[in-house]
């Protein structure tokens, strides 16, 4: 969870229909997912897929590579499967932003109500979703596969909520917690070459083992100290695998997503509070 300030707003009328008015401006980032639930969702999936290739006539190269007919009984179950824990994320989110608003109430002493910290958007971004594409000339029924990614549809797709139809799906990039992140909006780009899918996230450049001989949370904490972000973390470990030097830089990333026709740059935000669990 984050607690940033709008750094830079690239488009105007984009950021006003997100509810993002100025430069300055307070928001806050929830990223969460359904954690154990669906680790124990996929691992009991695999076990499942690798025990049944043989039955399914499939010789595999690397055991990592195990699947299952999405028509099968097992692929049908595990859709489901999924779809619950897309809703445990869901619920997930929707108690930590309660208690981002309970924390508001706390700290400016009057009641914080949904109108007045409004939810932006909320979207996935480790999920499979059944869709239909143009492919050579004909309307597919497709099963896209987003891992670390996230739907980017453009303005006036028809599974776009009415409030964003006109500007575009919103588009959730975070960067690091010592630089920044940021809002944008699906554009017709990614509809033919990404079927209308965008990164989640400029990626690491260090594994966790290496982030963590490469600097001390003490030095990483000063550091961060000197941005002007306060940080809150329940181990100090973590807080080094996820330093800012552990991962590419985000706003190189967003600035080839923007000129690719994916998605357009909507508001950069800039951390101020940093809460890690």
């Amino acid at each position: 969870c984050e607690v940033q300030v709008v750094d830079h707003i690239y488009d105007e009328q984009a950021a006003k229909a997100l509810g993002i008015a100025q430069k300055g401006q307070i928001v806050v980032t929830i990223h969460c997912g359904s954690r154990g639930f669906g680790h124990q969702i996929a691992q009991d999936f695999i076990n499942l897929a690798e025990s049944k290739q043989k039955d399914y006539g499939f010789n595999l190269v690397d055991r990592q590579l195990a699947c299952l007919p999405l028509s099968s009984t097992e692929g049908q179950e595990y859709l489901g499967a999924m779809a619950c824990a897309a809703n445990f994320a869901w619920a997930n989110r929707q108690l930590l932003m309660h208690g981002v608003r309970e924390a508001f109430s706390a700290v400016f002493g009057r009641k914080a109500r949904a109108k007045e910290l409004p939810m932006v958007y909320d979207v996935c971004h480790n999920i499979a979703k059944i869709e239909e594409y143009e492919i050579d000339g004909q309307t597919r029924r497709v099963c896209v596969h987003r891992k670390g990614a996230t739907r980017a549809f453009p303005p006036q797709h028809p599974e776009l909520p009415e409030k964003y139809r006109a500007v575009g799906q919103p588009v959730l990039i975070p960067g690091d917690m010592g630089r920044y992140s940021f809002v944008l909006v699906g554009a017709p780009g990614s509809m033919e070459q990404s079927f209308g899918t965008c990164c989640h996230g400029a990626g690491r450049r260090q594994s966790r083992t290496a982030a963590k001989k490469s600097l001390s949370p003490r030095d990483l904490l000063d550091q961060l100290a000197a941005r002007g972000v306060t940080i809150r973390v329940h181990s100090k470990n973590l807080l080094t695998e996820e330093a800012p030097q552990a991962y590419e830089d985000a706003q190189q990333v967003v600035n080839v997503v923007h000129n690719a026709g994916l998605a357009k740059l909507v508001v950069r935000v800039k951390p101020v509070i940093v809460i890690k669990g």
